[in-house]
């Protein structure tokens, strides 16, 4: 059984434009472009499933399968594993 654990570390599109920083205890932080830190806020694991929400109460979802995060149209990989 997978644990929120297997999943923290540096998520990536493709191209670099954004990356998720999962972090140990649930808090997140995404960068777009050269923008650090565009958007922070917590996630919950549950199963495969991974849902957002960012400090201004935006909230988003998505779904990791087979090593890959899938989260709202964008692709996402581990970080070195693309």
């Amino acid at each position: 059984m997978k644990t929120d654990t297997d999943y923290t570390g540096m998520w990536v599109t493709r191209d670099g434009y954004i990356r998720h920083h999962l972090l140990p205890g649930g808090r997140y932080d995404e960068a777009r472009g050269n923008r650090q830190s565009a958007y922070q806020g917590s996630y919950t694991i549950t199963g495969n499933h991974i849902d957002y929400v960012d400090d201004t109460g935006f909230t988003a979802d998505g779904d990791f399968r087979n090593g890959i995060l899938y989260h709202a149209g964008m692709i996402l990989y581990r970080e070195g594993k693309s």
